[in-house]
């Protein structure tokens, strides 16, 4: 497999031919080693070379995730290439800040059907733009011909033993998540044509599913604080029972405590249930804390920028429970995403 930007061609084809492989890398992609840097943070040596090298933090140890989005089944056609340069880099991201980790490098595999400088050119902002905000670095990489397919696999650390996991949900621990759930699924209805928003309202969902913000601050403030964490990606339902099985426990849910945008809240009760518990594309996260420990999980949301809202409890009876403001089961859930069923 080719390292990204390993190419001596100069930024344009000076022999009038279409740009190939290495050209497209080194112009979008090489920024770094055309500017004599191969370096930043972790990465000792990245894009130019056969292989990267990665030098760990002493003390601390490597998290790594890897993500894939297929057009028509992760993100639709209509995007713009800079929503989607950040949203692939966005949801490895949402990963390492579900386990606390800091951002230190990443990998892009691109396959490409054509060669398309301005979706390129698009692209590669939207993906730097984020990964300069986080600190993350591009490392190298792969391109290919064939239908449009991007996958990242992203990098981080975190002091030894200070992971946050899914496995350590305990009877009796508060139940969080941060932000506000359901808009990106309320912005995929208007595109599958069951509902109508106005403009305005359209363009605040919208942008909650095609630029998601990876709670990256908040993983870190969470470290020795939370018992548990998952990020939520294919519904707060689904991903939250990848918590309760790996820790072995249950939950309840309360729906009304569930944090919703004005845009959501006042769609039909039905409608507010499907985007909340089964929604996904939300990036939220979702974790546990004892209860002693409320105000230290307030005060990290806070330092983090990003609210956070207690919505249940963990419990000994497997599985997951819903309850309505009154206290009474909620019947009939949505199922939860599944690349292969949904």
């Amino acid at each position: 497999m080719p390292p990204m930007g390993d190419s001596s061609d100069s930024r344009e084809r000076r022999d009038g031919r279409p740009p190939g492989e290495f050209d497209l890398i080194d112009r979008f992609f090489g920024r770094a080693a055309r500017a004599g840097r191969t370096e930043g943070g972790a990465v000792a040596l990245g894009i130019g070379d056969d292989c990267a090298l990665l030098t760990p933090t002493a003390g601390h140890q490597w998290l790594v995730t890897a993500d894939m989005l297929v057009e028509g089944r992760h993100f639709l056609s209509t995007v713009s290439p800079r929503r989607l340069g950040h949203k692939a880099l966005a949801v490895n991201l949402s990963d390492l800040a579900a386990c606390g980790a800091t951002p230190r490098a990443f990998f892009l595999s691109l396959a490409l059907p054509r060669v398309d400088e301005a979706f390129l050119a698009g692209f590669a902002q939207g993906l730097f733009e984020l990964a300069d905000a986080q600190g993350i670095v591009l490392a190298g990489g792969d391109t290919t011909a064939g239908p449009l397919n991007l996958n990242i696999t992203a990098m981080g650390e975190v002091p030894a033993g200070q992971a946050l996991l899914r496995s350590g949900a305990r009877v009796g621990d508060d139940l969080w998540v941060s932000g506000t759930l359901g808009d990106a699924r309320l912005a995929l209805e208007v595109f599958r044509g069951t509902l109508s928003l106005s403009a305005a309202q359209f363009d605040e969902v919208r942008l909650r599913m095609e630029m998601p913000e990876p709670r990256v601050a908040l993983g870190k403030a969470l470290r020795g604080l939370a018992t548990s964490a998952v990020d939520v990606s294919d519904g707060l339902a689904g991903d939250l029972g990848h918590v309760l099985q790996r820790s072995n426990v249950g939950a309840t849910l309360r729906l009304a405590d569930l944090p919703r945008s004005a845009v959501l809240g006042a769609m039909p009760e039905d409608l507010q249930r499907l985007c909340l518990l089964t929604g996904g594309d939300d990036y939220e996260l979702v974790f546990t804390a004892p209860p002693d420990a409320r105000q230290r999980v307030l005060e990290a949301g806070r330092a983090a920028g990003t609210p956070v809202y207690r919505i249940g409890r963990i419990e000994s009876a497997p599985g997951l429970r819903v309850v309505d403001g009154l206290g009474h089961p909620v019947q009939d859930l949505p199922r939860s995403f599944d690349h292969f069923k949904s």
